[in-house]
């Protein structure tokens, strides 16, 4: 979700004066857009009446039919799954004028989060006893970190921020837009809450959309050194409880993670892949985004994943397949290979 501690937000706004500023006109002659007053922008499964939400293709079909969102900035295929208590705003680049909106509604931009510890008026940090903090620590306005707590030396933890007990928190990291749980381990180097990868035109203008979410860390998480975790788009990118991501690992905005799931070094997940509950990642594997790996399933050691996984599954190769068909494939090539030889 949109969080408010992290990012500020303007007044709430009539939605046609908001249309308005960016220069968006139509045909539409719903009156409700001069009395929908909009407090921010949500994903259409959280959204509700005082929100604008997208829906720019049909993949978000159901989620659309189902929405509590106050307004819909939508494309023109999708305007009939609107659901009537919603106000349509169609446009055939739904995504751009979206865009448009959340620079009017959170003004101030997502890189703000850099210069947010800067605010001498903001609240001061709430630190429990027992908190051991190192050397040259910077801890940003608002910031509450629970008892037991451990912060190695040259970290930096931004504006907001809050973690729970008994956390270990390494050198020379940076934790923005973040909640962690109690016993949360980040080894040194680690960056946790940075700016999604998230551009529109593509190649051409590479316009930035705004990366407004959460990372939540649950309980008994750990952060290998030197990895990342991206702050989601809208939505939080979350790690479940118990799982443990070892060292040069990326994890991209909007990723759901599931419980006492182990990921090794060197693995990337694309944007909003779904990770079900106690999967494991071999070194070097990666995925397409808006997947899911099931739950229980292994993806073998450089393996490629480009489609969801069944739970239960063990995935190899690129594009990865079911092993034993992957080793099958393998034991054929070099039989062919061998025939060449001979």
């Amino acid at each position: 979700m949109v969080d408010t501690r992290f990012h500020a937000s303007i007044q709430p706004t009539a939605l046609d004066v908001l249309l308005k500023a960016v220069g968006h006109t139509d045909d539409a002659t719903d009156s409700r857009r001069a009395g929908l007053l909009v407090a921010g922008a949500e994903e259409l499964v959280t959204a509700g009446p005082g929100h604008i939400a997208l829906a720019a293709h049909r993949d978000y079909l159901a989620e659309l039919q189902g929405t509590q969102a106050g307004a819909v900035i939508v494309s023109p295929p999708l305007l009939e799954a609107v659901p009537k208590g919603s106000i349509a705003v169609v446009s055939p680049r739904a995504h751009e004028l979206f865009v448009e909106l959340l620079h009017q509604l959170y003004p101030a931009d997502t890189r703000a989060v850099f210069v947010a510890g800067l605010n001498a008026d903001a609240a001061a940090p709430l630190v429990e006893d027992g908190v051991s903090i190192g050397a040259n620590v910077v801890i940003g306005p608002g910031v509450e970190i629970g008892a037991g707590t451990v912060i190695g030396a040259n970290t930096v933890i931004g504006a907001g921020v809050t973690m729970g007990r008994d956390c270990l928190i390494g050198s020379n990291c940076t934790i923005d837009c973040a909640y962690l749980g109690d016993k949360v381990v980040v080894q040194a180097g680690a960056r946790i809450g940075t700016e999604g990868f998230g551009w529109l035109d593509f190649t051409r203008t590479n316009r930035k959309i705004p990366q407004l979410g959460r990372v939540i860390l649950q309980d008994r998480v750990e952060i290998g050194a030197n990895s990342t975790v991206d702050r989601g788009a809208l939505g939080d990118t979350v790690v479940g409880e118990g799982t443990k991501i070892d060292n040069l690992v990326q994890v991209g905005h909007n990723c759901r993670i599931g419980r006492n799931c182990l990921i090794a070094a060197f693995t990337g997940l694309s944007g909003s892949t779904v990770v079900e509950d106690g999967v494991m990642f071999g070194g070097g594997s990666a995925t397409a985004g808006h997947l899911t790996v099931g739950r229980g399933s292994v993806i073998y050691a450089w393996g490629g994943v480009t489609k969801d996984v069944p739970p239960g599954s063990r995935y190899a190769g690129f594009p990865a397949e079911d092993v034993r068909a992957w080793r099958r494939g393998i034991a054929a090539l070099r039989a062919l290979t061998d025939k060449d030889e001979r």
